[in-house]
């Protein structure tokens, strides 16, 4: 008896299907699977893919062969859809309260003494800046070189 290893992507174990002959067809595959896993073909297919050359199989009636071992993933019927619709978010004023009065004048704080600064969320900075800031106070307390 002849076999293929099988294991879902999200899954440490490879479980194993026994067919007779050298090598057996993607869709014959596929419904072994189904059926020992309990799924419906209804509900979702299966993305076959090589373990080890991480090759898809997509032709229904390719052959794989014995001891392969394949990587399994569930997909909606109907395959993955690719969607368009793109999201742009463009915020001109507070969401919500009332909006804060921006002092023009205030230049940003130096990093120098941004890292001595307590309360980074409140400070006059980027944010490039402030993370920055947070990194060196994070460490500071480990610096052999201050005592």
């Amino acid at each position: 008896m002849s076999c293929v290893h099988y294991k879902f992507f999200s899954k440490l174990s490879y479980d194993t299907v026994t067919f007779g002959g050298l090598h057996i067809s993607l869709c014959d595959l596929k419904r072994w699977i189904m059926g020992r896993e309990k799924l419906k073909a209804a509900n979702c297919d299966l993305q076959i893919t090589n373990a080890q050359t991480k090759e898809e199989y997509t032709d229904d009636h390719a052959l794989i062969p014995k001891n392969s071992s394949v990587i399994v993933r569930r997909i909606p019927v109907g395959g993955v859809k690719a969607t368009s619709k793109t999201f742009v978010l463009s915020r001109t004023e507070p969401v919500s309260g009332t909006p804060k009065a921006i002092d023009d004048s205030s230049a940003p704080i130096p990093l120098a003494q941004l890292i001595k600064t307590t309360n980074l969320a409140e400070a006059n900075a980027s944010e490039e800046d402030k993370i920055k800031a947070m990194m060196m106070q994070s460490c500071c307390g480990y610096d052999p070189t201050r005592s």
